[in-house]
């Protein structure tokens, strides 16, 4: 069955476009912020995703560009934004089609339909480099000089937002809140204990990290 991963932080939203979707025999993955859409496509590769931009965490067209790194998926956008410099910025971040909110619902599955249909070429490979180690996020496996690397689940968590966005700064209270919860948020300290125990893993020298770069006071940047 074509599984489709919806991305929108509107419940009413998310709940019209599954209704809608399971009727025409789609099964449908939903996610309400950007984090938990990284993760789900990571998880479980979609056959095709449908995106809100106006995300609680991160900006769609960093979710556009977090996919694009490793995937051909098409992606339609679904926005309220209607300037024609949004579109464009879309479009060359890598979606496929953009609509506008509100929209009749028999045109977007059209467009769905559409973008279904193109071919699409050899997949990228779901996979960054961290120093030495190689880092699949599709099958949730780091591969070292030594051999397979362990990350545990909140570790995974971490690279998942840093990876997102590479060469970008994320705040570190959104890291806390996407990760812990809302009310994590004044708990720096749980993000400086898990990106050294990321370093040591992950970085040749951990003590002069190259790839997982602290902002201090503002967050963290994964530079590939």
């Amino acid at each position: 069955m074509t599984q489709i991963l919806v991305v929108d932080d509107e419940p009413q939203m998310l709940r019209a476009l599954k209704i809608n979707l399971h009727a025409r025999r789609y099964s449908v993955l939903t996610a309400a912020t950007g984090a938990e859409a990284l993760e789900v496509a990571g998880r479980t590769p979609p056959d095709a995703v449908l995106l809100d931009l106006g995300l609680p965490d991160f900006d769609g067209m960093d979710i556009i560009r977090g996919l694009r790194a490793w995937s051909a998926v098409p992606i339609i956008v679904l926005s309220g934004r209607t300037d024609a410099h949004e579109k464009v910025q879309a479009l060359d971040a890598g979606a496929d089609d953009y609509l506008t909110k509100p929209f009749v619902m028999d045109e977007l599955l059209a467009r769905l339909r559409a973008v279904m249909r193109r071919p699409v070429g050899e997949p990228a490979v779901p996979q960054f480099t961290v120093g030495d180690h190689t880092v699949d996020l599709a099958a949730a496996v780091v591969t070292g000089p030594g051999g397979p690397v362990r990350l545990t689940p909140t570790e995974w968590k971490i690279m998942r937002l840093l990876l997102a966005s590479p060469g970008r700064l994320v705040p570190g209270k959104q890291m806390l809140r996407e990760v812990w919860g809302p009310d994590a948020e004044s708990h720096g300290n749980y993000l400086r204990v898990y990106l050294a125990g990321l370093r040591r893993k992950l970085e040749p020298d951990p003590t002069r990290p190259r790839h997982l770069i602290t902002e201090p006071g503002i967050g963290y940047r994964f530079e590939p």
